[in-house]
């Protein structure tokens, strides 16, 4: 499952782990990426969205037809 958010398009931020020493190696901060499962009223089915922590609190402020026509204005399948 890929780590971006389709409803804020949140991916992965890249960076370093410095160690004791100072010594940096490379890492990556995940978004936390959930599968979850929404009735849409406007299109009359269930549609499984990819939604981040924070994706779910904007489904819960705006509504899930709002969500849902703004990824179909952007061309992305639902």
């Amino acid at each position: 499952m890929s780590a971006r958010c389709q409803v804020l398009g949140t991916v992965p931020g890249f960076g370093h782990s410095i160690s004791h020493s100072h010594a940096r190696t490379k890492r990556r901060w995940d978004p936390n990426v959930q599968k979850k499962r929404y009735w849409v009223p406007s299109l009359g089915r269930h549609v499984t969205l990819r939604v981040s922590a924070k994706g779910i609190k904007t489904i819960d402020r705006k509504g899930i037809d709002v969500v849902v026509a703004e990824i179909l204005a952007r061309g992305e399948k639902v």
